[in-house]
């Protein structure tokens, strides 16, 4: 005999088991909104955490106004969390959103969870600009330093990374098809080569400029200013806004290229779009923040396992954690060794290659979406 269930079994059942029925949009959203709040209690954490410990409270009601001007130590904290600490949270999640963002559309676009931004060379284009003026800002690119003033360094990263761009899609582009495979293996041409060229300086580098080359390269968030931010907040702003309009096309990408070109998408404006917000977002990061791995190819892989490949869901979950884990291990790096500073990119990469290799060994089908 068969007993019926009660009329109240499936809002008891509750998303995890309509996501193991096929259905992870209920999970998908309960998933944004808890890395929403993860995101702001971590913010809260890094503003509150550092060589010197402040007052969480006293943290929220700086935030909020109450600035308590006659409490001891008072000047001291808010120089500390608006000068400091703030400028840098803020460049934290914009680095680590851009980042994560940029693996997810990679992946998308070519169709496979190992894909990274760095794999078409934008990465390393970025380096290189930086490098160049890190190693000839006194000589040669005198006149552009002087001209540029506290942008010179983030502007010639930018500016590596949009060549570099520029350069995929003309190999890539005939007789206007974009071929994704071209554009793959020129990327990574295009990388060794531009490694080739930062070898180079490296080469002839004194000692502070090695220093600030190997500093550099492994990523950090030291340097962080308002003016930094207001360079690079509003690029990563545009790229992170127009995500949604890349989501039905990747989603329809999915079925192939054919597949989607008969659900209406337009597959080459699509790929066009998506190396250059590509572009636009990893070379802002690259250029404040140095080389900064394991975010963009960790983060939407672990989300796809979770909440499935839908790009409506995974890229906004994907800028959350992203924002959030960036956030986490900046604040490893500067207290981990206080007064010391551990360079981000280290902390990313401890992080990140054990959970990577379990990926690796622990999922079959890793080849496909």
């Amino acid at each position: 005999m068969t007993v019926a269930s009660p009329p109240d079994m499936p809002a008891r059942t509750g998303v995890l088991a309509e996501a193991r029925q096929g259905n992870r949009e209920p999970l998908a959203r309960l998933a944004i909104l808890l890395l929403g709040l993860f995101l702001v209690l971590v913010c809260a954490l890094a503003l509150a955490t550092g060589p010197l410990d402040l007052d969480l409270f006293r943290v929220v009601g700086e935030l909020f106004g109450d600035r308590r001007e006659d409490a001891v130590g008072a000047l001291r904290d808010s120089v500390i969390l608006w000068q400091v600490r703030l400028p840098r949270v803020l460049l934290g999640a914009c680095v680590g959103a851009a980042l994560a963002v940029s693996g997810a559309l990679m992946q998308g676009l070519f169709r496979n969870p190992l894909a990274d931004p760095g794999i078409v060379g934008v990465s390393a284009g970025a380096g290189l600009g930086a490098a160049l003026m890190i190693v000839l800002g006194g000589t040669i690119l005198a006149p552009f330093s002087a001209f540029a003033g506290f942008y010179a360094l983030p502007f010639a990263a930018f500016i590596g990374a949009l060549l570099t761009t520029f350069t995929l899609y003309r190999i890539g582009t005939r007789g206007g098809f974009t071929s994704v495979a071209t554009m793959l293996l020129a990327g990574i041409a295009l990388a060794a080569l531009a490694g080739a060229a930062t070898g180079l300086l490296i080469f002839v580098a004194d000692d502070q400029q090695l220093r600030d080359l190997n500093f550099w390269g492994l990523g950090s968030l030291a340097g962080a200013t308002w003016e930094k931010l207001s360079a690079v907040a509003p690029i990563i702003a545009i790229v992170l806004l127009s995500m949604p309009f890349f989501a039905s096309g990747l989603n329809g990408l999915l079925l192939g290229e054919a597949g989607a070109a008969h659900l209406g998408v337009r597959v080459q404006r699509l790929k066009a779009g998506s190396i250059v917000a590509v572009a636009a977002a990893t070379g802002a990061s690259v250029a404040v923040s140095g080389g900064i791995g394991f975010v963009g190819i960790v983060v939407p892989h672990l989300l796809r396992l979770t909440i499935g490949p839908d790009h409506r869901h995974l890229l906004p979950a994907s800028a959350l954690l992203g924002a959030s884990l960036l956030i986490l291990a900046d604040t490893v790096s500067r207290t981990v060794v206080a007064p010391a500073e551990l360079p981000i990119g280290i902390v990313t990469a401890i992080a990140g290659a054990p959970v990577f290799l379990w990926i690796l060994l622990g999922r079959k089908g890793l080849t496909s979406l």
